[in-house]
């Protein structure tokens, strides 16, 4: 059986080498594509989803915060992995409702300088403007009370203000001057230190007795809305630079606590040092390997037969069926009778001998050994290698007779 060629010689396939190889190029960079976006997918939100956190450019969010204290060399950092929250400098916690968690990050903040923003408004979001809302009004005073529950007490109640200004500790710096939001929000409880308060003595920015935490009961201070009045956001500023004046170098708002965190994904490790010299390597040791599975190298070598020509080949083949049958001990007599026949023929021997006689006639013939010492030996034999050595023993025989 050989090779048989399919189709008409010269046919054109249904795609060129060109189309078949764009294809597959479009396809594995559409592979790749979706596996680093999969990997940085929690990376790359925008976080502009009208919540109270430092992505957010809607009025309660803070991102009006952060981009002013980027402007202005203080070089701020928004922190979507709990671990980069363990630094000495300022961080700066706001969550959206009281039912938040806040102990994990608090227990690793121990000792450290942390701000707690109170969040204050209810909203819906803007369904024409993205990341816009609307003020749909005051979250329970329960809520905002309940975002350091159980551990710290904290009473939240909400008063007219006017618009006045507010009364800031000797403590602070003298132009931290923030004007009251209105309606202002206030807490007060067991254990906190007022820094800032109204002309009443509500309290509005508080530090905890027995450490260095501080709570800022009214968002707007801080808040996008709060930024769009000069004084307030220079009061801002005044007030991270005081809270952060161990010799930080940076200032971290968490969005961890909004939704935003970065948790470990093996698929990006694999996109990260050092395990991406790794994937780099795997990657061009397939590209390798395609390539060589593509691409021909020299002449193509043309497939064997499965059944070549010739009596080699049917000799072989009686051979494998004798293999298959373990028929060896038949082969010997049929052999030994064979040799006969043609030393029989070949020495001119009188036709009416048969058998023994014919053996002791072949046997007069000269030197040893006799034929029917190796006659005998060849039907004795009973294994493959019995008879091959009977079988050549009989071949030489006549061969030396011959010659």
């Amino acid at each position: 059986m050989s090779d048989i060629a399919i189709g008409s010689k010269g046919a054109d396939g249904v795609f060129s080498a060109r189309t078949v190889i764009l294809i597959l190029a479009i396809g594995i960079l559409g592979f790749i594509g979706t596996l680093v976006l999969g990997a940085y997918a929690p990376d790359l939100r925008s976080g502009r989803n009208g919540g109270g956190h430092a992505l957010s450019t809607a009025a309660t969010g803070f991102s009006g915060l952060v981009r002013l204290a980027e402007a202005t060399g203080r070089h701020p950092q928004v922190a979507r992995d709990i671990h980069r929250l363990d630094t000495e400098d300022l961080v700066v916690l706001t969550p959206e409702s009281g039912t938040i968690n806040l102990f994990p990050i608090l227990s690793q903040r121990s000792g450290k300088v942390t701000l707690v923003v109170l969040p204050k408004w209810q909203t819906v979001g803007d369904p024409e403007r993205t990341g816009w809302v609307h003020y749909k009004g005051l979250k329970p005073s329960s809520d905002p009370g309940g975002v350091l529950a159980p551990k710290e007490e904290i009473e939240v109640t909400r008063h007219r203000s006017g618009g006045v200004p507010l009364v800031t500790s000797p403590e602070l710096p003298r132009t931290i001057r923030f004007t009251a939001p209105r309606p202002l929000q206030t807490i007060s409880g067991a254990g906190l230190t007022p820094l800032i308060t109204d002309s009443q003595g509500h309290i509005v920015l508080a530090k905890l007795t027995d450490r260095p935490l501080y709570v800022l009961a009214d968002p707007d201070l801080l808040s996008n809305i709060g930024m769009a009045d000069a004084r307030q956001a220079a009061s801002a500023l005044d007030l991270l630079d005081w809270l952060n004046s161990n010799e930080a170098t940076s200032i971290y708002f968490d969005v961890t606590l909004n939704g935003f965190g970065r948790s470990p994904s093996p698929l990006k490790l694999a996109f990260d040092p050092p395990f991406l010299a790794m994937t780099l390597a795997i990657a061009i040791a397939v590209f390798l390997a395609a390539w060589q599975g593509a691409v021909r190298f020299g002449s193509p070598r043309r497939r064997a037969r499965a059944i070549a020509f010739g009596k080699v080949a049917l000799i072989d083949n009686a051979a494998a069926l004798v293999r298959k049958a373990g028929r060896y001990a038949m082969l010997g007599n049929r052999y030994a009778d064979m040799t006969r026949e043609r030393a029989s023929t070949i020495f001119g021997a009188p036709v009416h001998l048969r058998d023994g006689a014919l053996d002791t006639h072949l046997d007069g013939l000269g030197r040893q050994p006799r034929f029917s010492d190796l006659a005998q030996a060849a039907r004795d034999a009973r294994d493959r290698h019995s008879v091959l050595s009977a079988a050549q023993a009989l071949h030489q025989w006549l061969w030396e007779k011959n010659r």
